[in-house]
């Protein structure tokens, strides 16, 4: 090989040494300020946001929101930031505008209890609010919170009819699944260094449709209401029900955040079809059943008076000899007009 087409090789590699090292030093001066931007992104204070998609109407509970960072410039006056502002008050709040995931939460998204339209806010769309008077004893002893899910329960006398002396006794089950908004005035559980009290109340307010409202006040003209509470895992198990018998259905193509906002939905809905009832013929054998009857009369009831008894036959007038019966065979034998019966055995 010449001299001259050594040197120009030798000036190729100097060439391309060069241009590697300045490739490297370029991009690793690129990568020092995303690191410093991602330092000064880090210092921000932490403001309040929402763990999860937070829909009008939601109670604020202790896992929806939480502290999270934000750069310092893009921190408003309506955040809630750590050591200015109580999370311990703004739990049991309700969602007054709709706050997506990860989105901070301001001042006036959030209406507390005792509010102007804390409890309206409190409302899903479409849903009143109605209130029924109990007691300890049909307001289960006071082991009702906000928040619970109860059934009603319609227990009433019916009269009975013309010549039915016994009423009829009847417990019926008319109404499922209806939140509770507030117990008496209070929309909050009461809780004494960390422990729940049970209190008892003599009103109770929940959410229903406006056709369960009018089925409500009527219940109320008709017997005494009793509140029965759920368990928690009912509205599951009644879910999985509808989805299989095709009630509730999930469209294709759904994310995962709108089904679990369709099926949150269905789980808490209100039901007045389906209801089951007990009459007190169902309790008791000496009650009236719906028919109209109790065990108790059916058993014990005279058997001459299960059959009626034939009329003795009048008896023949003073001085008259009882006409003897025929006895045997007996025919009849009719002539013309005339028409006889003869007896066999006497022939």
């Amino acid at each position: 090989m010449d001299k001259k087409k050594l040197l120009l090789l030798v000036g190729a590699l100097i060439v391309a040494i060069g241009t590697a090292f300045a490739a490297r030093s370029l991009f690793s001066g690129a990568s020092t300020p995303q690191a410093e931007a991602a330092g000064k992104i880090a210092e921000g204070p932490k403001v309040l946001v929402a763990q999860r998609a937070l829909p009008v109407g939601t109670i604020i509970t202790a896992d929806s929101i939480g502290y999270q960072s934000w750069p310092k410039d893009m921190v408003q006056d309506a955040y809630f930031v750590e050591g200015e502002a109580d999370m311990a008050k703004m739990l049991g709040t309700v969602v007054r505008h709709p706050i997506t995931a990860g989105e901070p939460v301001t001042q006036g998204s959030l209406v507390a209890p005792g509010d102007r339209g804390f409890l309206a806010a409190a409302l899903g769309p479409g849903m009143r609010a109605v209130t029924i008077p109990v007691s300890a004893r049909t307001g289960v002893a006071g082991f009702v919170f906000p928040g619970d899910h109860i059934d009603l329960v319609l227990t009433q006398t019916v009269k009975g009819g013309e010549g039915d002396a016994q009423a009829l006794k009847a417990a019926e089950t008319i109404l499922r699944n209806l939140r509770v908004l507030a117990t008496d005035q209070s929309t909050e559980q009461e809780s004494v260094d960390g422990k729940t009290q049970v209190r008892t109340f003599s009103t109770v307010t929940i959410e229903v449709t406006p056709k369960i409202a009018e089925e409500i006040a009527v219940a109320q003209t008709i017997g005494t209401i009793s509140l029965s509470l759920r368990s928690l895992a009912d509205n599951s198990t009644e879910l999985d029900q509808a989805i299989a018998s095709g009630a509730v259905k999930v469209p294709a193509g759904a994310t995962k955040q709108q089904e679990e906002a369709l099926l949150k939905s269905a789980m808490g809905k209100p039901v007045d079809s389906g209801t089951t009832f007990v009459t007190g013929g169902d309790v008791s054998r000496f009650q009236r059943k719906a028919s109209g009857r109790s065990d108790f009369e059916g058993a014990f009831r005279p058997a001459a008076a299960a059959a009626p008894v034939a009329a003795p036959a009048p008896a023949a007038p003073m001085g008259m000899a009882t006409p003897m019966m025929p006895r045997g065979p007996m025919v009849r034998v009719t002539r013309g007009k005339d028409t006889v019966t003869v007896s066999v055995a006497s022939h």
